[in-house]
């Protein structure tokens, strides 16, 4: 009983048989064909699969972006799936980073400013110094995006979700659109958040070799999840190769 308390305690998300269908009738689509799922604080969990297989929908309704059609969504002691839209917004903004493909920067504001835009909002945050510290970019923090290289205008891009210190980091495809030597470097930043941070990452991917610096790898295919693998020999983001 005791064991069973703690292991659910350090628990960030139970999902179980989650659903999401968009559309009705002949024309609909089901991107997820009851899902069941425990990640554990502090993970790195890498999701692997073909394109339409359903790891984007499960980021975005775990994220707090998108609504599951049936099913069970836990974050922690709260119920994901029975929030309104007022509570899934300040869950979002208490909890969850998000890192996407493409940057999303302001043009016009400097990696400190970009930064600062999470700052002014958050309750607990770092200070944006500090962020781009993290992120090994204090000697660019006051260079506008056109300034920056691809590399270190996604590094600029996570410091901006890691500044609020949020206990979750979703990175959708963050080195999808990045030579393999900068996309190393910026697995690296992820890596190193959440070592010093402890922060849960969840990172979609098309690069199966990712999954080697991962705790879990969860394994999509047609709306479903087919296997979860769990690694016990991570690996440096420096020795993965793609």
């Amino acid at each position: 009983m005791d064991q069973a308390r703690k292991t659910e305690a350090n628990l960030a998300f139970k999902v179980e048989d989650l659903t999401k269908t968009y559309g009705e009738g002949h024309s609909a689509v089901h991107a997820l064909r009851g899902a069941d799922l425990e990640i554990e604080d502090g993970e790195i969990v890498v999701l692997l699969g073909p394109s339409g297989s359903g790891k984007s929908t499960l980021l975005n309704i775990l994220g707090g972006l998108d609504r599951a059609t049936s099913g069970a969504v836990q974050f922690r002691d709260q119920d994901l799936s029975k929030m309104d839209d007022r509570a899934l917004t300040n869950y979002r903004r208490r909890h969850v980073g998000f890192v996407f493909q493409f940057y999303n920067l302001m043009p016009s504001l400097t990696a400190r400013e970009n930064v600062e835009l999470v700052t002014e909002i958050s309750e607990n945050p770092i200070t944006a110094e500090r962020a781009l510290e993290l992120v090994g970019l204090t000697k660019r923090i006051d260079h506008f995006p056109a300034q920056l290289s691809g590399g270190e205008q996604q590094r600029v891009a996570i410091a901006r979700a890691v500044a609020k210190q949020p206990d979750v980091l979703f990175c959708d495809e963050p080195t999808g659109a990045l030579d393999s030597a900068t996309g190393r470097a910026v697995l690296r930043v992820i890596q190193d958040v959440n070592e010093v941070l402890g922060t849960t990452v969840l990172l979609i991917t098309h690069a199966a070799a990712t999954a080697a610096m991962a705790d879990r790898i969860i394994h999509f295919a047609d709306g479903q999840i087919k296997k979860v693998e769990l690694n016990k020999n991570r690996v440096s983001a420096e020795e993965i190769h793609w």
